[in-house]
């Protein structure tokens, strides 16, 4: 028998510990803290600041109904972008539903799970668990990461450059007024662009620099609690590089095509819903640009939450976010409509797809031993 090699034995190992992460965040229970969480601090809002005369000033339900259905389409959109993606990014392994069913599951994970943890492990279960080889499996997830960094940084600086500090929060309108908010911002935007720098240099240019930086770092006394994951990391990119390496431009400006339409389309829903439920909205062009350059930044400060998939914290942040383009009165409330959409749905889907991909999963591994 052949001894593998050993960058696959250690991808072995560092699959098996991604089981059980995957595992503990794909069991349905986990959606009862989001839920509980979320809905707490939206009710607690809605009864301090609701103004029924606020609704009362929509006239037109059909307009109203029409932004709603058109926010749910931009989620929708987001996830069959997703959903293209990870065929192209698979060499198109998986059919459309199938590749349907495995966003909600990734998605489902990320929801479930604290926002600064994501859901790459769950990623990593997932697709081993549907036949993809080792070195595929690597490269679609780290890949995947990548390119929603580099889309999502240099999205954030394009729009800071073109509409200023403005679309950090309202008020703000030049730099020198960052708060706290602002500090948080621009701290979560330069780790995801170091972040998203080290990895695309890693994967594009020197992927055994990155591996030898990262073994480096693992000897960091401060460090030695992640020895074993940055290890793992340098494995990872040594295996990703090797698989992207070959793929022609086609194949990047596609996966990057769609990992835009799904960043894009995710953050006009708020402008969706603003046109929805704010009467007499008649923003132009430079308010719709600031309104989605604030889901951006929200969005950032979202990422540095300890709960799961910011349960509370988003909907806490929604009214200040946006205080200058939505009455206090009514913020709450899109803010749950808002979560309702692009975030409850996710775990209501999860909660039913996940139970019925484990059963299909457990079956065809009996059918395979037989």
């Amino acid at each position: 028998m052949k001894n593998k090699h050993p960058l696959n034995h250690e991808y072995d190992q560092h699959l098996h510990q991604d089981v059980g992460s995957a595992l503990k965040y794909l069991k349905v229970s986990k959606i009862i803290l989001p839920i509980v969480l979320g809905l707490s601090v939206v009710l607690w809002l809605m009864a301090r600041q609701l103004d029924i005369a606020e609704l009362e000033k929509l006239d037109n339900n059909l307009n109203t109904t029409f932004w709603i259905l058109m926010a749910v389409t931009m989620y929708i959109l987001r996830h069959l972008f997703y959903a293209w993606r990870l065929r192209i990014v698979s060499d198109y392994a998986f059919s459309w539903p199938k590749a349907i069913q495995l966003i909600v599951i990734w998605e489902f994970s990320t929801a479930v799970s604290p926002t600064s943890v994501g859901g790459a492990g769950v990623a990593f279960f997932l697709l081993s668990q549907e036949k993809l080889s080792a070195a595929k499996t690597i490269s679609v997830v780290l890949y995947t990461m990548v390119i929603d960094t580099i889309f999502f940084v240099s999205a954030l600086i394009l729009l800071y450059l073109t509409i200023g500090p403005v679309m950090i929060r309202p008020g703000m309108t030049v730099f020198s007024d960052i708060d706290g908010y602002g500090i948080t911002f621009l701290t979560v935007l330069g780790f995801m662009a170091a972040y998203g720098s080290v990895f695309f240099y890693g994967l594009f240019i020197n992927p055994r620099a990155i591996r030898r930086l990262l073994i480096l770092i693992s000897r960091i006394p401060l460090l030695l609690r992640f020895k074993d994951k940055l290890r793992q990391t340098a494995v990872d990119v040594v295996i990703s590089a090797k698989e992207i390496k070959e793929k022609p431009a086609s194949f990047h400006l596609r996966a990057f095509g769609c990992t835009a339409g799904a960043w894009i389309v995710r953050f006009l829903a708020i402008n969706c819903l603003i046109l929805a439920f704010v009467a007499g909205f008649d923003g132009g062009i430079q308010d719709h640009f600031i309104i989605y350059a604030r889901s951006m930044a929200m969005h950032t400060i979202e990422a540095f939450s300890p709960t799961p998939g910011a349960a509370g914290v988003a909907e806490f942040l929604f009214g200040g976010f946006f205080s200058d383009y939505i009455p206090s009165g009514i913020a709450s409330m899109i803010a749950l409509v808002w979560r309702l959409i692009g975030y409850y749905s996710y775990l209501v889907a999860g909660a039913i797809i996940v139970p019925i991909w484990f059963k299909a999963l457990k079956r065809n591994k009996k059918e395979t031993r037989q």
